[in-house]
């Protein structure tokens, strides 16, 4: 036993102080930093900017003033000032960057506002689209006046409908507790599925490089090849382990001082407030599964191959089952009682990401989750030891194998043992 755990802590301490390993993870960091403090570093930027100066050529000399009023209330960064010149003066201005841009403005024939707004370019749809929506909002204000409706009448136009959504299944989640959920499945179903790759892909070409070196034959004569399996599959998940420790512990704690900035778009579709401690442990539990799952399968597959070069090609059928599984649960985020994710999550090679979904965006039975774990687990085992007899015959096997019947001949090697 104590060979087994040499094999697990060399491997472990290794990987740790390998120069991928440490680079890949302070990349990481500096990403995940960028990503938590995005809010801040925007901001950043555009007060270095000057505020965006249009030029406006008021022909109808009633729209500038309701015009500048709208647009500041929606964007204070972008200015317009009144521009006394003609258009070609104007066109001149905007090419030598005094402004970003210009806007003339006009009635037509039912005397209603037109535009027309030129720029060096129009790729910064904020620019127009913000001042466009002030234009749609006096032309309807003006439209209104046509037809005497009164403020009060027009206010009942605008006015959003009231609607409620009331969920009748019992323990059914609310809104807000689904958008909370949203925020941690969302998360933790990129690090499943980034984890898995990654980490599943190190153990193959770690027994794929020890072949190839021979180092191999050295280590089965001293310890027996399931033993080396896991202490392979154990010393990397504890690896994994570490790096994710240390990314989501840095991670929780600039989400946490920059919560109070995080606010629309993204953050409001993928809430992040208090999520219970249930879909946590979930999340932690189907990680580990689900990586025991995917490195057992590819240990035994990296030890079918003795050249590093053919590893990709034989854990490629692993990685598609990974990448099904992760698109059908990116579908799953917006529809997770879809009879097919509900089918698909029972699929063990499906259930760590799709299960998690399920579980943290819906209430579901405590027997339908304690089945799809048992099969997943029935799996691991199956897989275990099946893996573990391949694993054991094909350490042996040398040359050219990039090809699945090598599993059959993996499997004779180890009946002559």
């Amino acid at each position: 036993m104590n060979k087994f755990w040499i094999i697990l802590f060399h491997t472990y301490l290794n990987k740790l102080k390998t120069k991928s390993f440490i680079v890949t993870t302070a990349i990481t960091i500096v990403i995940l930093l960028g990503l938590t403090n995005m809010n801040r570093i925007i901001d950043v930027f555009d007060r270095n900017d000057s505020a965006e100066k249009i030029a406006v050529l008021d022909e109808t000399e009633q729209l500038y003033e309701p015009l500048k009023t709208a647009v500041t209330a929606l964007n204070k960064d972008l200015k317009l000032e009144r521009y006394e010149g003609d258009i070609a003066k104007a066109e001149s201005d905007v090419k030598e960057e005094k402004y970003a841009g210009m806007l003339v403005l006009s009635l037509n024939d039912e005397k209603l506002p037109e535009a027309q707004f030129k720029a060096m370019s129009i790729a910064d749809s904020t620019v127009y689209a913000d001042i466009q929506t002030s234009m749609q909002q006096i032309k309807t204000t003006l439209a209104a006046s046509q037809i005497n409706l009164t403020p009060e009448q027009l206010q009942k136009l605008y006015n959003p409908v009231v609607f409620e959504k009331i969920a009748l299944e019992e323990n059914a989640k609310t809104e807000e507790e689904l958008n909370q959920a949203r925020g941690l499945v969302y998360v933790m179903l990129f690090i499943i599925y980034f984890s898995v790759i990654m980490y599943a892909n190190i153990i193959a070409m770690e027994v794929a490089t020890e072949k190839s070196s021979r180092v191999m034959e050295i280590l089965i004569s001293s310890v027996s090849p399931v033993k080396q399996m896991f202490a392979k599959i154990l010393g990397i998940g504890l690896l994994s382990l570490t790096q994710l420790a240390i990314m989501l512990s840095i991670s929780y704690f600039s989400v946490k001082q920059n919560l109070a900035t995080m606010k629309g778009g993204f953050f409001d579709f993928f809430g992040f407030g208090n999520v219970p401690i249930g879909t946590i442990i979930y999340g932690v539990l189907f990680f580990i599964l689900g990586y025991f799952l995917y490195a057992t399968l590819a240990a035994f597959l990296g030890s079918l191959v003795s050249r590093i070069e053919d590893v990709q090609q034989m854990i490629t059928p692993m990685t598609m089952m990974i990448v099904a599984g992760f698109m059908i649960a990116m579908f799953g985020l917006n529809k997770p009682e879809a009879s097919f994710v509900t089918v698909t999550s029972f699929i063990p090679f499906f259930t760590p990401m799709l299960m998690f979904l399920r579980v943290g965006m819906l209430s579901i039975p405590v027997w339908e989750i304690a089945v799809a774990i048992g099969i997943l687990i029935a799996t691991i085992v199956v897989l275990a030891v099946f893996g573990a007899r391949v694993y054991k015959g094909g350490v042996l096997m040398y040359g050219k194998s990039s090809t699945f019947k090598d599993i059959g001949k993996a499997l004779q090697l180890t009946k002559k043992e």
